[in-house]
């Protein structure tokens, strides 16, 4: 009897040990997409100070100017895509599309975009080509300041910090940084 109980106590130990916190990376049907929206929700800051770096510069003849409207033709987020952007700030300026290990753990994020020259650590006016290890100063989403990365791209462009409600509905996201000129079109 004895024998029988044990064998069936370890039997359930293990059978429920495969229904506790499910970590791995399964795909169910919408457990990819919930998993995504929740480490959206929960890393990025949609909306930012507004704060630039000091040695920003401030582009002197952009193609969206600062005020007017543009449509986001990037994805970065949800609910980004088609929506409409009112400029806030146009800089020139390298943006970075750059692929990191957060600082406080977790996956590793890749192909982010973007991180601006002014935001790399001891960058000076140097452009980074790709493959180079670099340390990021910006902090656009949770572990990201101090993070060690690697640039995937390089882009000599003017940037747009801009101010959008996500075509998904929600809050109005402001002084979202960085989108790239090639990133939005005419209204």
């Amino acid at each position: 009897m004895k024998k029988q109980l044990l064998f069936l106590g370890a039997a359930i130990i293990i059978g429920l040990s495969g229904c506790g916190n499910n970590t791995s990376n399964e795909k169910g049907p919408n457990n990819n997409n919930e998993s995504k929206q929740e480490v959206m929700k929960m890393e990025v800051n949609h909306s930012g100070s507004g704060e630039v770096p000091e040695n920003l510069k401030v582009a002197v003849n952009p193609t969206y100017k600062v005020g007017s409207e543009a449509i986001i033709k990037a994805n970065h987020m949800e609910g980004m895509e088609g929506a409409v952007a009112t400029i806030v700030g146009a800089y020139d300026t390298t943006a970075y599309a750059i692929s990191y290990t957060p600082v406080t753990g977790g996956k590793r994020v890749e192909n982010h975009k973007w991180v601006i020259q002014e935001e790399i650590k001891d960058a000076g006016d140097k452009t980074f080509e790709p493959g180079t290890e670099v340390t990021i100063e910006a902090d656009h989403m949770k572990g990201m300041k101090g993070a060690r990365a690697v640039i995937d791209s390089a882009e000599k462009t003017t940037v747009y910090m801009i101010d959008y409600t996500p075509t998904t509905g929600g809050e109005k996201v402001t002084n979202h940084k960085w989108v790239t000129e090639s990133e939005l079109s005419a209204k």
